[in-house]
């Protein structure tokens, strides 16, 4: 398993915006067969950031993700709503393992 936490700041007017989208990335994410989970959060004390938490079955599977027509959307969409790039951070997963996926 893969995860990344992608950390995103969107402008203050853009936030309905950007759950609309980020929403719509997720619900087709969830349906790629390299996806074991695709979660969207919003920071409690600042509603400008958000981060995604994406699961992945494997590497290969974040590259085909990125190969994705509605990524590749969501991506396009995203330059006009945030405030800074988006960064992210990889990690390798300790617990559950691939069993309690």
């Amino acid at each position: 398993m893969l995860i990344v936490h992608v950390h995103v700041r969107v402008k203050p007017d853009c936030i309905e915006a950007f759950k609309q989208a980020t929403i719509e990335n997720a619900r087709n994410s969830v349906r790629e067969p390299g996806i074991a989970r695709f979660d969207v959060v919003q920071q409690s004390d600042d509603p400008t950031r958000f981060v995604l938490v994406e699961v992945y079955r494997s590497s290969e599977a974040t590259t085909a993700h990125k190969a994705t027509s509605h990524y590749a959307a969501w991506r396009d969409r995203m330059e006009s709503l945030m405030v800074e790039p988006r960064f992210s951070v990889k990690f390798t997963n300790i617990f559950p393992g691939e069993e309690g996926w």
